[in-house]
């Protein structure tokens, strides 16, 4: 795994945990279940803003979780070509 690797996987770890701290804010919730909370407030946002069946708010939610962490992935690699110039 080379650096450039590395510094995407460190980036999408850190965006994933941010947007959990962002979707949990001010919530009693503890830290180890804020995985399930999140994926379940984001169904949850889903369904109740579209209006779309249960089931597809659920798939919905975990395909836009995967994007995030993809997403972060790709700018963190992207980000550490730039400054290293590689």
């Amino acid at each position: 795994m080379n650096n450039r690797k590395r510094a995407g996987l460190i980036t999408a770890v850190l965006g994933i945990i941010a947007f959990m701290t962002m979707f949990n804010a001010g919530s009693p919730t503890p830290i180890v279940n804020w995985p399930v909370e999140t994926y379940i407030g984001l169904a949850f946002t889903i369904s109740w803003l579209s209006n779309v069946p249960v089931w597809l708010a659920y798939v919905l939610a975990a395909v836009v979780l995967i994007l995030i962490v993809i997403g972060f992935y790709k700018i963190g690699s992207w980000v550490y070509g730039l400054v290293m110039q590689n």
